[in-house]
């Protein structure tokens, strides 16, 4: 990799990604733990159609999973090309590592659960390179065009 951005891009959205899968792995373990399925089939395989039932802590983690999803996957979109811009590496990785941490935060804040307003905060604080990025993006393509 010779975009030394996209490459600093690369790592963080990889660790994004993993933590999404860590979220689902946990996800499908509170399922196992609590008997909480969402579907008749896999219900009546662990035991009956009374585990075809909701569970609040199951509930939770899937909401953080699905808040993962609805954040992370327009960052991979959004950084990918920002990281074409070929921006100031620093202040791209400053952008790259305040998402990241918020996102972790904000999982952490969800699934433990940490005392509001927490998870909030982080959710803001990893909107503002979100935010800052799309600007650029905009700005880049407008003056450009």
């Amino acid at each position: 990799m010779n975009n030394e951005v996209f490459a600093c891009f690369t790592f963080y959205s990889t660790l994004l990604v993993v933590k999404m899968y860590i979220v689902a792995i946990i996800t499908g373990q509170l399922r196992l733990r609590r008997k909480a399925f969402t579907n008749p089939e896999d219900a009546l395989r662990h035991g009956g159609k009374q585990y075809y039932r909701d569970d609040p802590d199951v509930e939770r983690s899937r909401r953080a999973h699905r808040n993962d999803m609805e954040n992370i996957f327009p960052f991979l979109f959004l950084g990918a090309v920002y990281s074409l811009m070929e921006p100031n590496l620093f202040v791209a990785r400053i952008h790259f590592l305040v998402f990241f941490v918020g996102r972790l935060v904000h999982t952490v804040a969800y699934l433990l659960p940490l005392k509001a307003p927490t998870r909030s905060i982080a959710y803001s604080i990893a909107q503002i390179p979100c935010g800052s990025i799309a600007l650029q993006i905009l700005f880049n393509v407008a003056t450009n065009w």
